[in-house]
């Protein structure tokens, strides 16, 4: 049985809904969860006691039907009062979290009406929303530590189009996992978040890859090496570079290291050849074993994503092992390299045979 102190109040009244049914939900990260159904008495007042575990505020809402008439944020041991009516319109007191998140309310409910209004004028339409995002950015930034940040990042335009849909929003989205993360470790709303975070982090990261692409005429990636700093293609001095992707845990392809790229490095690097071998695995702590015990003299990174490093869908690699040659800061037209006698001929006519 719950302790009292994991209780909250809520109690209030609703204008226009005597006698009428009313739905609890809570928010579980993604969607609604039912609590309870409860009924207003003559006079449209009701109380309801919910369960918040101390240091785990809830999100809990209170709809007539399919209409949300109210949503409070609750911190264990609060006791919120409402004033509502079954248009939408209410207030919230003894609950600061529930009050910041009614104002939140208020400001997406106007920002709503005002981009409907304005839907036949997209000049308008253009400066209504750039005053709400920056008015959203305005309060990430003031209020670190509050849960109601989360909702102004997840608002939508049209229940489709989030608000913060630039690449770059991941960096508040991260940020805002970060603070968050200090004060509620164990909240599932922020666990959410943070992997919301770093999707959108990854998403950034590919997006930079490829503006950077244009840029250089290859994708150019990023990536921990085995000495823990970070290494990019574009560092990387030399005439070709063989991008080499590969993993550790297939005993074929370790062999392939020692018994194809090894020679094909020794004959060719000092004229100018460098390997850039990217091991798509989850096990980092396997990869440097591997690497280390075969004293690989060549560029080795390795992000512990595997097939969801970024650097598979900016190469588009489908299979392991897969590699293309980068010759002179271009994609080789014969990049497709099936073998040893493939890549050896490209870098003999490039470079100059030994």
């Amino acid at each position: 049985m719950a302790a009292c102190s994991d209780r909250s109040v809520i109690s209030g009244k609703i204008d226009g809904a005597a006698d009428s049914e009313l739905i609890i939900k809570q928010l579980d990260v993604n969607r609604f969860a039912v609590l309870d159904t409860i009924k207003t008495d003559g006079g449209g007042s009701f109380s309801y006691k919910v369960r918040v575990d101390k240091g785990n505020p809830e999100f809990i809402y209170i709809f007539k039907g399919d209409r949300r008439l109210a949503a409070l944020l609750l911190e264990s041991g609060e006791k919120a009062s409402v004033e509502a009516d079954t248009l939408g319109n209410y207030s919230v007191s003894g609950s600061e979290g529930s009050a910041k998140l009614s104002e939140i309310e208020k400001a997406s409910t106007r920002f709503a009406s005002e981009m409907s209004a304005a839907s036949d004028n997209g000049p308008e339409m253009a400066r209504i929303y750039l005053e709400h995002y920056r008015a959203g950015v305005r309060y990430i930034l003031e209020n670190p530590y509050s849960l109601t940040v989360i909702p102004v990042l997840y608002e939508q335009m049209g229940g489709a189009t989030p608000i913060f849909n630039q690449p770059t929003d991941a960096i508040f989205f991260r940020n805002a996992a970060d603070s968050l993360e200090t004060v509620y470790p164990d909240s599932r709303y922020v666990k959410a978040l943070r992997r919301e975070a770093e999707r959108r982090m990854k998403l950034l990261e590919l997006d930079g890859q490829l503006r950077a692409a244009g840029e250089i005429s290859y994708p150019d990636l990023k990536m921990p090496d085995i000495d823990g700093g970070q290494k990019a293609i574009s560092d990387i001095d030399a005439r070709a570079v063989l991008v080499h992707f590969w993993d550790c845990a297939d005993a074929a392809q370790k062999m392939m290291n020692l018994d194809v790229l090894l020679p094909i490095y020794n004959d060719f690097h000092d004229l100018g050849f460098e390997i850039y071998a990217v091991c798509l695995t989850t096990d980092k702590a396997s990869w440097g074993a591997v690497v280390n015990a075969q004293k690989l003299p060549w560029v080795n990174v390795c992000d512990a994503l595997g097939a969801a490093s970024p650097a598979v869908s900016l190469y588009n690699v489908t299979s392991l092992p897969n590699s293309v040659l980068i010759v002179d800061g271009e994609l080789a037209t014969d990049s497709d390299i099936k073998g040893e006698d493939d890549l050896r001929r490209v870098l003999g006519r490039t470079l100059g045979r030994r």
